[in-house]
Parts: C-alpha cells; sequence; structure tokens
C-alpha cells in the first residue's frame, strides 16, 4: 500500500530544529502539533500493519525525546484516537525540579503529553470519526465514549503526577476533545496547559466566506443581540440557583493556546469570535457581547426545551490565539496539521483573557 510522504519523518517532520528549546513558544508549537501527527501515524501503522522496524509513528515523538507509554483505543472501531507519550531526559542526571525550574515551569519540556488525532476520511474509521464531528455540532461530543476515556486517563495522570508537567494537545475532532477535557480540569480547580490545532467552531462560517469588513461586524452585532435577547428570556424562567452559575467566569483564568487559519471554515470562526468581543466593548456594548459570547442559540433552545443544559461546544473565555497568515492553496491544507512547524510559518499571536 502507498505510503503517504506526510507519514514520514524524514520528509515533513520540523528536522530543522537541531536543539530543542523548551522556552521558546515556536518550539513547543512544534512539539505538541507533532506529537499530534504521530497518533494519526500510529493509526495508520496499525491499520497497515505496519511493526517495528517498518513503523512510521515512533520517529515523531522520539525526534523530542518522548517515548509512548500508552495508547488511547475507540471502543466502537477499535481505531487509536489518542496517545500518552512521556519525556526522556536526555542528560540522565538532569535535576527537572530545582528553585529556578519551579519559578518558571515553561523552561522545561512537559513530563506528560496527552494528545488526541482528528477525523481521518477513509475507510476503516471515517464511519465513526464523521459520527463524532456531528456530535461536535450537535453539541454532544462530552457524551462520547473517546470524550469519557481521554478524561479518564488525564484524570489518573494529574492524580499521579501532579499538574504543572502535563500538556494536553489536539487538531480538528481531537482538539475539541482536549478542549473538553480541559474545560472540565478547569472546573476541578486544575489548570492544564493545552494547544488546541484548528478547532471546530460549529457556526456559519461568517470570517471566510464574507471579506466585507463592516458586512461582518453587522452580522456579528446584530447576531449578539439576538443570542443575548435569547439568553436573557430563557434565563429569566431558570431557578436562581442555576442563574449563579457562571461558567465562563469560572474558565476565564485557564489561557489554552489556540492555532487558527483563517482559509479554514472549520475553525476561521474562533478568529471573529475573540475579536468581535473585543470590537462591541470598543462601541460600548461589551455586556451584550459578554452574555452572547458565553451562549449560542442552539443550546439556549435546547435548554428552553428542557434538553440536555450543556455548555456550548465553542465556550472559551480566554486564549492565546495564534494565526497562521501564510497562504494556504486549499482549506485541505489550511485545515491540516502539518502548516504548525513549517519553518516559514507566518504567525500573528495575540492574548485575548475575558474579565
Amino acid at each position: 500500500m502507498m505510503v503517504s510522504e506526510r507519514e514520514i519523518f524524514s520528509l515533513s517532520g520540523p528536522l530543522y530544529l537541531t536543539a530543542i528549546d523548551w522556552r521558546n513558544t515556536d518550539h513547543r508549537r512544534c512539539a505538541a502539533s507533532s506529537l499530534v501527527q504521530s497518533v494519526y501515524v500510529l493509526e495508520r501503522d496499525r491499520q497497515q500493519n505496519r511493526q517495528l522496524p517498518n513503523a512510521l509513528a515512533p520517529p515523531w515523538w522520539e525526534f523530542f525525546h518522548f517515548r509512548l507509554i500508552q495508547v488511547l483505543v475507540d471502543t466502537e472501531d477499535q481505531s487509536y484516537f489518542g496517545a500518552i507519550y512521556e519525556y526522556k531526559y536526555p542528560n540522565p542526571h538532569f535535576n527537572y525540579k530545582t528553585m529556578d525550574d519551579i519559578q518558571n515551569q515553561n523552561q522545561n519540556p512537559p513530563k506528560y503529553v496527552i494528545a488526541f488525532r482528528g477525523t481521518i476520511p477513509k475507510k476503516g474509521n471515517r464511519s465513526q470519526d464523521f459520527k463524532l464531528d456531528l456530535e461536535i455540532f450537535h453539541n454532544n461530543l462530552h457524551n462520547s465514549s473517546r470524550f469519557h476515556r481521554g478524561l479518564q486517563v488525564v484524570q489518573n495522570i494529574v492524580q499521579n503526577h501532579g499538574v504543572s508537567d502535563i500538556w494536553l494537545a489536539g487538531h480538528s475532532l481531537g482538539s475539541s476533545i482536549a478542549l473538553l477535557i480541559g474545560r472540565d480540569m478547569v472546573k476541578m480547580g486544575i489548570h492544564l496547559e493545552t494547544y488546541l490545532f484548528n478547532p471546530p467552531f460549529t457556526s456559519l462560517p461568517i470570517e471566510t466566506f464574507i471579506k466585507n469588513e463592516k458586512l461582518k461586524h453587522g452580522i456579528r452585532f446584530a447576531h449578539s443581540v439576538l443570542t443575548a435577547g435569547l439568553s436573557i428570556a430563557v434565563n429569566s424562567n431558570r431557578p436562581k440557583s442555576q442563574q449563579s452559575h457562571d461558567p465562563f467566569t469560572l474558565l476565564s483564568a485557564w489561557v489554552p493556546y489556540l492555532f487558527l487559519n483563517p482559509s479554514d471554515p472549520i475553525c476561521a470562526e474562533y478568529v471573529g469570535y475573540f475579536e468581535h468581543r473585543e470590537k462591541m466593548v470598543a462601541i460600548g456594548a461589551g455586556e451584550i457581547g459578554r452574555i452572547a459570547t458565553q451562549n449560542s442559540i442552539r443550546s439556549l433552545i435546547a435548554n428552553a426545551r428542557g434538553k440536555d443544559q450543556s455548555e456550548p461546544s465553542h465556550l472559551l473565555p480566554s486564549a492565546f490565539v495564534t494565526i497562521n497568515l501564510s497562504h494556504s492553496p486549499d482549506w485541505k491544507r489550511a485545515h491540516g496539521i502539518l502548516q504548525w512547524w513549517k519553518p516559514d510559518l507566518q504567525c500573528n499571536c495575540k492574548l485575548y483573557q475575558f474579565r
């Protein structure tokens, strides 16, 4: 069977990183995205029965001095959807927990990374993966076995090894899983460093298909007014105990890393999601923007009808957003994981923090 060049680390990996500086945000991005890519390749190895020494996945984690300690298996189709990696220190005498390390955690590699792949649109994967993609759209991914399995292993690692040395990472469908896990951990008082590549935003892709800035702002403003009004109407009929529950404020101190491409219709609306909040504040409509941002019309209607009152899948108050400004020839490459370790990547980075 033909092997894709994208699966071969020596052809597609970030070989230009001759030395990894864990204080460098670009290097951390490359490491996180490469570990997510390794999950894709692990699944392809499984499907094609590629065993060592013919397996293609190991170089994707070994290059960054990690070892694979566990694969996460979907009970529905037996596919590998995630993996747990442990860092192996090149210098066995390296003292990880010096006082300087404690004061500046980001100068060190993570001890563990839990990574989740996205959708593989090929035979053997597409049935279950597409089914879960629909669950994102219906705001029901939190009921999937992949989410529950992922949350379970993350809780176990945190319980056994602490919080500061653990990363979550995911791409596309996998970033939705990592986002849900990260949010649930925040509600337990645990903030994990999280890398979300091309996370799906379940809304009309205004950012991608409407180029007129005034028209975009007008559509978003009207949508915000409608959403805020519906939210006030729905919440006015709730018991006061439920009205006081504000997950948006609770989650605001958690700042995951978001990696977006404005040419990717699957994730691009996150760009407008954060920029629109700032514009609403600038025109004196910050309160409307705040209410609208933490709700979706779909979830509000479901809540009003007495259905599952889960939070909208896009609920993310704060984030460190990286936007890929490099040209993407088509939407598939704009959505792909490989863009995130390209040496000539042109990015715009900005911190959005809800207050």
